[in-house]
């Protein structure tokens, strides 16, 4: 029999789950930052993307310009509804005003923030009309719960079925903080299921980050400043 989580513990395991996909998908260093006084947030950190394609170096490779990451994870049953993306808006720009003085030497470039929604039930019509019209660069990510190997094991598998990752025009666009450089898509595999990547100008970006390539810079560490 298939062990029935508590509220709590799925949205852990929730949370655990998208933190492990992002980084080793997304080039992200991220924390969970989850409980009362998470402001809104439950994971925190850094994306690390290419630099332009205009840059001398190829899009597969270092160096990386850096991207905050503010994040909400949602395990819920009912489909997900616009009033988050609306409360995700309210955070941001919160967060946006918040700029500490330790920051105030860090090029601009790299206080770009998105708004990153990752939910276990689809979202709604709604949902995604309100994301695409707003100002704030959103990605939304739909990360169905993983299944069980078989009906008489407890194993789950780790991404489960396919799932779909939308961006507005404020992150993705010509205009927005990725300059249209970059597309997500969700590569299945063989023996069913998937996972998200990031492709730059058809080539597959290989996942990189500081702290997982022996870098000197800390991720994790630089958020909390």
């Amino acid at each position: 029999m298939h062990r029935t989580l508590s509220t709590v513990a799925r949205g852990t395991a929730f949370e655990e789950r998208s933190l492990q996909l992002l980084q080793e998908c997304f080039s992200m260093s991220l924390k969970r930052v989850g409980g009362k006084s998470d402001g809104g947030v439950d994971l925190l950190g850094w994306w690390w993307l290419p630099l332009s394609s205009d840059s001398q170096s190829a899009p597969m490779t270092p160096p990386r310009r850096r991207i905050r990451v503010l994040a909400q994870c949602k395990a819920e049953k009912k489909k997900f509804s616009p009033n988050y993306v609306r409360e995700m808006e309210g955070v941001w720009h919160m967060h946006a005003q918040a700029r500490s003085p330790s920051e105030s030497s860090i090029p601009v470039s790299e206080l770009d923030t998105v708004a990153l929604l990752l939910s276990e039930s689809k979202f709604t019509t709604a949902t995604l009309t309100r994301a695409l019209g707003s100002g704030v660069p959103f990605l939304l990510m739909h990360l169905p719960p993983p299944t069980p190997v078989s009906s008489d094991s407890d194993v789950e598998t780790t991404l489960g079925e396919v799932g779909s990752a939308f961006w507005n025009p404020a992150l993705g666009g010509a205009e927005g903080l990725l300059r249209g450089e970059f597309d997500v898509r969700w590569e299945r595999d063989p023996g069913g299921g998937g996972r998200p990547g990031m492709w730059c100008r058809d080539k597959r970006v290989q996942n990189w980050t500081p702290d997982t390539h022996g870098e000197c810079v800390n991720a994790i560490e630089d958020i909390d400043r």
